[in-house]
């Protein structure tokens, strides 16, 4: 096989990776200017299974010098061939990797499986979701218009819309095959190249998606994959003086350090960091059709979205009748490995199994009522990191249920009053990701969407951050900055005002 390096970096190897099964599934290499290449001493990480706590693959350990390569990579191709593509031959490559994203969709769905614990039903969707990422963007290439500005007579002036050139994303474990397409797509499509650090738990869906890219057509560099630890290739990618942009999914406390290592370069960041989302149920609720709802907002991906409705005020009057009927479908909640395809599967790993375990017993040992549990299977393997999803009734408003981020299946039930009492307690948290109101009355409908602080309100339903097509983020420490939707293409450019005299 012909070896060459890039630059004075690491080693790296041309290989025809096989994705014919994902049980001989091996991706030890991470992508770098087109090429597979190792770290450049070697290590690796192994990759766990969170259904049976055993590891069955590696990925490499990349660290400074492997993103210092990636970054000089993805600039040599953003100011090479990716610049000199039309708008539309660029969504003409993204719409082609969607449609390879579709069409090899099983092996994917089961990758993403192995790799984060996810039931396969859930596990398909993120890849469908995946596609339609590419598929949206690809197709809003080419419709990034500028705009003309009145000014001086003689004068034309044009406002036009530029790529910022390279782009970091270090996204995070939950939702790893969706969150490559949210992040990566729009920067793609606006023209920039982009250096991808996932994360260490799960990069396996990253490295699949970046030879179907190579498939495609997408030039060596455009796309750049570099698997390693937070705290060596994230810190590395985020620091690094030649990158033009950061998107960071994850912590409130790595967020910070992110947000400081983009102001020391003067780079744009879009930070979507976590929630404490409430469902708010008046009195009136559709209670056949909200019950089911609110308990899969909780129960999703084991609890681990920011979004997860985590917190349920129900107003005091059907606070009784209404918190029974959810304790009773809670207690239905059945858990379990990926095959089983059950309501939710692990959690992602043992520090994430120890800080939920955590919050339910020091819930349980202050007093807090459990109301009802759901059910691990019998069929799971012992050295998984199942939880049982759990219930919390009559939860005190200043207790850690109540106010911080669990990352778990548990959800902290709590009465309210009325309308206003409703906001105040729905704004009582650090943060401001997203909200859902239950009420047929549209008046107060309207009212509460617009007085809750959150970056998407949900009325009478509930989505993860809804569809491709939603612009997503949050307020007060749950981030800034807007991701999916059209807005996104905004966030991953910037303008360029264009004075001209002609007399």
């Amino acid at each position: 096989m012909p070896i060459r390096s890039v630059g004075r970096n690491p080693t790296v190897i041309r290989i025809q990776v096989n994705f014919e099964s994902s049980t001989g599934y091996s991706m030890k290499k991470m992508l770098i200017n087109g090429e597979w290449c190792d770290a450049q001493d070697g290590r690796t990480i192994p990759v766990i299974d969170p259904s049976t706590g055993q590891r069955f693959d590696d990925v490499a350990r990349g660290a400074k010098s492997e993103v210092d390569a990636a970054v000089r990579a993805a600039r040599a191709a953003y100011e090479g061939p990716w610049q000199k593509m039309t708008a539309t031959e660029r969504g003409r490559l993204l719409i082609k990797l969607a449609e390879k994203i579709a069409a090899n969709e099983e092996e994917l769905c089961q990758l993403e499986a192995r790799d984060t614990g996810k039931p396969l039903s859930t596990a398909r969707n993120d890849i469908k979701v995946l596609a339609r990422y590419f598929e949206f963007y690809g197709t809003a290439a080419d419709k990034v218009h500028g705009e003309t500005i009145p000014f001086l007579n003689g004068h034309q002036v044009t406002l036009v819309r530029e790529p910022l050139g390279v782009t970091a994303h270090v996204i995070p474990w939950n939702y790893p095959a969706q969150m490559l397409g949210r992040t990566v797509a729009p920067a793609l499509a606006m023209g920039n190249a982009c250096v991808l650090k996932p994360a260490e738990d799960t990069s396996l869906s990253a490295l699949y998606v970046g030879q179907l890219a190579l498939d495609v057509g997408i030039p060596p560099g455009v796309l750049n994959v570099v698997t390693g630890l937070g705290e060596e290739a994230g810190a590395a990618l985020a620091e690094h003086p030649d990158i033009d942009f950061i998107s960071f999914t994850g912590s409130n406390e790595v967020g910070t350090l992110v947000q400081q290592a983009a102001a020391k370069n003067a780079v744009k960041c879009v930070l979507e960091l976590g929630g404490k989302s409430p469902q708010i149920v008046f009195d009136d609720v559709d209670v056949e059709r909200a019950v089911p709802i609110i308990v899969k907002a909780i129960i999703q991906n084991a609890g681990q979205t920011c979004t997860a409705g985590s917190r349920l005020l129900v107003q005091s009057t059907i606070y009784d009748s209404f918190v029974a009927r959810v304790a009773e479908a809670f207690s239905k909640v059945r858990v379990g490995a990926p095959a089983m395809d059950l309501d939710c599967g692990p959690v992602m790993n043992p520090a994430q199994l120890q800080r939920v375990n955590r919050y339910i017993q020091e819930a349980k040992a202050s007093g807090v009522a459990v109301l009802a549990e759901g059910t691990i299977d019998a069929g799971c393997n012992n050295g998984g990191y199942f939880v049982k999803p759990t219930l919390f009734g009559g939860v005190p408003r200043d207790h850690a249920l109540a106010c911080e981020e669990v990352f778990g299946p548990v959800l902290a039930a709590m009465p309210f009053e009325d309308e206003a009492d409703a906001i105040r307690l729905a704004n009582g948290t650090d943060y401001g990701l997203l909200a859902a109101v239950w009420t047929e009355n549209a008046g107060r409908l309207t009212r509460v969407a617009k007085s809750v602080n959150a970056g998407q309100v949900f009325m009478n339903c509930y989505g993860a951050g809804g569809g491709v097509e939603l612009p997503f983020g949050g307020t007060k420490r749950s981030g800034h900055g807007r991701e999916k939707g059209l807005l996104a293409l905004e966030e991953v450019s910037t303008t360029k005002t264009l004075v001209h005299y002609h007399g």
